[in-house]
């Protein structure tokens, strides 16, 4: 196992002031929104200093130098995917790459399927591209989540034009498998149907599991498929604003080509910098990374066993986003809102991810075992 990424020192994360660390009191613990408390990639840092040192803040080199192939070398060496770069194309972020082709793709209130419990902002960005969200949830059978095919089946049958995926799903840190994937690409394509693929948390798979993009999975797959790809949550890149469409076939890359260019002038110049060393020169630090959230959910495990045993993680296969079924403790719908005003504890909405996340709370592990610890103590010591 790499050695683990360190978080930096809570006085110095208390200085930060996104969002993260800029919206609560000093008082609350934030293990909300996906920002990570780990220091920068030291070969991501570098270059952004050697940017500023050259005053290297322009728009976006169209022409890219070099953020599209490291990318491709970053898929061929984790997945054994060698996209082509002649097919993808840049933007700010993956919601941009989401509503940009949606646009493309449906006709005003045309249904478009998610799964929840599911990222929130799923339900806005198809409203946002003119389309109208068709909900199937995913199975659950107590103890692990599935896609539920037949009912997008049904869904793409009933008129539905195609299916906005999470892969890796969050918040639940659901890795798809092949087999699903391919039975989701047969049932897509008997429709006549498309998949747009949120892939934002791939690169952050653990160690031991596998992820399959879904451009891979078949010839039907990369006919009506585009992927949503970008270094931002696994290097902690967010408010840097770059992201990839990426597509395996005519009819998307046409799709592609066809965006005005202010998509692509929309990106911002030092998240493709930083999205190229964090591609091709920082995947020691995000193994490492992965190693301390993996050991950061074992922490949480022992916690919630020793200190809130009615508390129940839904152990994620990616990312650092903990599910936790807070529903035994008595807390209502949103346990959240008593994490956050009785213990000071900032948790992401259990609701928000749809009805399904009645009960629960959304956790960000990326931080130390100290700040796990702090929360559990905190969370255990509420009564209601």
């Amino acid at each position: 196992m790499p050695t683990p990424t360190s978080a930096d020192a809570m006085t110095t994360l208390r200085r930060r002031t996104s969002e993260k660390w800029g919206v609560y009191a000093d008082d609350v613990l934030p293990m909300f929104v996906a920002e990570m408390d780990f220091p920068l990639a030291p070969a991501i840092r570098k270059a952004l200093h050697e940017a500023i040192d050259l005053g290297d803040t322009g728009y976006v080199n169209p022409l890219d130098p070099g953020t599209r192939e490291a990318f491709r070398d970053y898929a061929a060496a984790a997945w054994g995917w060698e996209p082509d770069i002649g097919r993808m194309g840049i933007t700010t972020d993956v919601s941009v790459v989401i509503v940009e082709t949606l646009r493309r793709l449906i006709d005003p209130g045309d249904g478009v399927v998610i799964t929840p419990p599911i990222y929130p902002p799923f339900y806005d960005l198809i409203p946002e591209a003119g389309g109208a969200v068709v909900e199937v949830p995913l199975h659950d059978d107590g103890s692990s989540y599935a896609l539920d095919l037949e009912g997008i089946d049904r869904a793409l049958a009933a008129g539905a034009k195609g299916v906005l995926l999470c892969s890796p799903h969050n918040p639940v840190g659901l890795v798809h498998d092949r087999a699903t994937l391919e039975e989701l690409s047969r049932i897509v394509a008997r429709h006549d149907g498309f998949v747009v693929s949120d892939e934002i948390h791939a690169p952050l798979t653990h160690h031991g599991v596998e992820f399959t993009p879904y451009l891979t999975v078949s010839a039907q797959a990369q006919a009506h498929g585009i992927a949503a790809e970008s270094a931002s949550k696994a290097f902690n890149l967010a408010g840097l604003k770059t992201a990839l469409f990426v597509s395996a076939s005519d009819r998307m890359t046409d799709l592609i080509r066809s965006l005005p260019e202010e998509v692509t002038f929309r990106a911002g110049q030092f998240g493709l910098i930083a999205t190229r060393e964090g591609f091709a020169h920082s995947r020691e630090w995000l193994d490492g990374t992965i190693a301390a959230v993996q050991g950061n959910a074992d922490h949480l495990e022992a916690e919630l066993a020793a200190h809130l045993p009615a508390v129940r993680l839904r152990r994620p296969s990616a990312s650092y986003l903990a599910w936790l079924d807070m529903s035994a403790l008595g807390w209502g719908d949103d346990p959240a809102v008593i994490a956050e005003e009785r213990a000071r504890v900032a948790l992401s909405s259990g609701p928000r991810f749809g009805r399904q996340g009645a009960g629960y709370a959304r956790m960000n592990l990326a931080c130390s075992p100290d700040t796990i610890t702090e929360a559990v103590r905190r969370l255990a010591s509420v009564t209601v």
